[in-house]
């Protein structure tokens, strides 16, 4: 039985809530169970230098928890005076599932910038953050293409990501705190609605599991994410 109660490839409830900050050209509240993340979109005239006069745009984001987001209060990574080496590969992920499917010649010179900031952390994270930052950006082209920026919306595929694992010698999907913290193994997929595989990120913590299990988790992610790519059309009103 896991600690919450759900089927092995059962995911968490999951809300998508969009338009949840006036000022962002995109923006999606994503809660996945009691981890919930704020994802905002925001166009940037200039590109990284390394893409001045190319005609092609870019996607990045920034990705941090904010101080109670977990159970004790962390520093600000900006008091500190630098981010750590978590924070840089978060983001780091969260801009290549997204430019992996968007089309970088559409939308000109122009850079979207996404901002996932954690509210509240109960695992899975970064999981979250790529699944309301697609949203985001989408929600964030739409808007370009109502100024008549874009003709039309520069994306190919959808992206979603899910966290699978072996907890008590069972594969789950979608692991929350009470499971990644005590979990044999644990993985991070980041796969699109075409079933295309961006990145999956897999460590065993105590022994290696194997091809089998590995196959067994896959399968999950594909449930997972299939369910969440279907929950980003229907908030997008695109189903």
């Amino acid at each position: 039985m896991r600690p919450s109660g759900r089927a092995a490839d059962e995911m968490r409830a999951v809300e998508l809530l969009i338009d949840v900050n006036k000022y962002a050209e995109g923006s999606c509240l994503a809660k996945f169970g009691e981890t919930h993340v704020l994802c905002t979109a925001s166009i940037d005239d200039k590109v990284p230098p390394f893409l001045r006069n190319s005609g092609q745009g870019w996607v990045t984001a920034e990705y941090g928890m904010l101080p109670r987001s977990t159970h004790s209060r962390t520093e600000r990574e900006a008091a500190k005076g630098k981010q750590s080496g978590r924070t840089q590969e978060i983001q780091r992920l969260i801009g290549r599932a997204l430019r992996t499917v968007t089309n970088l010649k559409g939308f000109g010179e122009r850079q979207i910038k996404i901002d996932c900031d954690v509210l509240q952390a109960d695992g899975g994270t970064r999981t979250a953050a790529i699944t309301g930052s697609y949203v985001a950006l989408y929600l964030c082209f739409r808007h370009m293409k109502k100024l008549g920026a874009v003709n039309e919306i520069p994306l190919n595929d959808q992206v979603a990501a899910v966290s699978c694992g072996i907890h008590q010698k069972q594969a789950v999907l979608d692991l929350d705190y009470a499971e990644d913290s005590t979990a044999e193994a644990d993985a991070n997929f980041v796969l699109t609605a075409k079933g295309g595989i961006i990145e999956v990120q897999g460590t065993a913590e105590r022994e290696p599991f194997s091809e089998a299990e590995f196959m067994q988790l896959l399968s999950y992610a594909r449930k997972g994410v299939a369910e969440l790519t279907r929950l980003q059309r229907v908030v997008l009103g695109l189903e």
